[in-house]
């Protein structure tokens, strides 16, 4: 297994290239994942290339989201839709979950979902915008979700997969159930699912999102390095 970190910074395309080839579309410089799983799409480097090969990829308005370890150097052709820097964490140790429930009597059963699910998560990401996710996301494995009086309170699930590693990602509470500390039991919950496998789990979040680096650093994650977020898409011109 390898296990070097240094695949964490272009996580994108070396899951891509790798473990997740099975959902990707693109050549030698530039890889995407299939539209219905999501946006989420890599460079081997920033080049003239890279990005032409990107272009020949996308869809009239499809959009591709970047991470990036320099800032973001975007050629002639492509409009940029959102810039920003991300914060990427790493469990390398054991996930902790939350001591105790926070509200008396609260009890929170966690369920794997499933396809029959993604109507209700994709309601729950609108709602609380944790960042891409489309009908076949959960193709990615490893969503477990929280339901309170049969409804779906919280989620989290498993994203990108470089060799070694797991992402955590699409972690959102629907705003009735906030304060319950359900996504620190979620984050510990799949970061050990994911640490049983062999593997290291981590996640990326914006730098910005102060509240949520601080309920993954109580789950037991750090951070390990900052990228560049670029959201872009190819301008096509008229025929």
């Amino acid at each position: 297994m390898h296990t070097s970190e240094t695949l964490l910074d272009n996580p994108i395309w070396n899951a891509l290239s790798t473990r997740q080839s099975h959902f990707a579309h693109g050549g030698i410089c530039a890889k995407r994942f299939d539209s219905a799983i999501g946006p989420l799409s890599g460079l081997n480097e920033q080049s003239e290339e890279a990005y032409a090969e990107l272009a020949q990829i996308l869809a009239p308005g499809e959009i591709a989201i970047l991470f990036l370890t320099e800032e973001p150097k975007i050629p002639q052709g492509w409009k940029t839709l959102r810039t920003g820097l991300l914060t990427q964490m790493i469990c390398r140790g054991e996930p902790v979950p939350p001591s105790r429930a926070s509200k008396d009597g609260d009890s929170s059963t966690i369920e794997s979902l499933t396809a029959r699910d993604v109507p209700e998560m994709l309601e729950l990401v609108q709602l609380t915008e944790p960042g891409p996710f489309a009908e076949r996301t959960i193709e990615l494995g490893g969503y477990l979700g929280i339901r309170q009086n049969r409804r779906l309170a919280a989620m989290a699930g498993q994203r990108l997969a470089p060799h070694g590693f797991t992402e955590i990602s699409a972690v959102c509470t629907h705003p009735d159930f906030r304060g319950r500390r359900y996504a620190q039991l979620l984050v510990a919950t799949v970061a050990q699912r994911i640490r049983e496998r062999g593997e290291t789990p981590f996640l990326t979040l914006m730098a910005s999102n102060t509240s949520a680096f601080r309920v993954y650093e109580a789950a037991g994650f750090e951070a390990r390095r900052t990228l560049e977020l670029a959201v872009i898409t190819p301008v096509h011109p008229p025929s």
